[in-house]
This record gives C-alpha cells, sequence and structure tokens, in this order.
C-alpha cells in the first residue's frame, strides 16, 4: 500500500487528509500523479510541493516502494 497525505487546501479539494493506494511493482510517482488527476482534476493547479516519505521530490519518475507515503501541499504564508 501507499499512504497519501493531502495538507491544508489540497485536502479541502479532494475531501480527505489521507488515503491508500494499491501499491503496483514498478510504480512511479508520476503514475500516482496521474491516477490522482484523473480522479480530483482541479488538485494539482494548487500543489507546490511533494514529499515521498517526508523528502521533497521534483522527479516525477521516482519510483516507489510498497509502504511508502507521499504527501501532496499547496504554497502557504504566515507571519
Amino acid at each position: 500500500m501507499i499512504r497519501v497525505f493531502f495538507f491544508g487546501p489540497v485536502a479541502d479539494r479532494v475531501q480527505t487528509r489521507e488515503m491508500q493506494l494499491d501499491y503496483v511493482a514498478g510504480m512511479t510517482l508520476h503514475d500516482v500523479i496521474a491516477q490522482l488527476g484523473a480522479q480530483y482534476p482541479n488538485m494539482f493547479g494548487i500543489v507546490s510541493f511533494i514529499a515521498v516519505n517526508q523528502n521533497q521530490v521534483r522527479d516525477k519518475q521516482t519510483v516507489l516502494h510498497d509502504n511508502d507515503e507521499i504527501a501532496f501541499m499547496a504554497k502557504f504564508s504566515g507571519g
């Protein structure tokens, strides 16, 4: 299983903070993004930060492993 976490406005758009996806050998981050993009077409317009196992990832060809965690976050500001 791949655990997927959504934070802030991204969670609002998908209406959940967490979900699980079935793991398939050879799966990449791109595969997850394509699957979620088909399910939630307006989600990625606000995603600015993606992490795999708590490390920021920019390469969408990153190979995933069973039990990995992915987080999708939007830009935020504060102060």
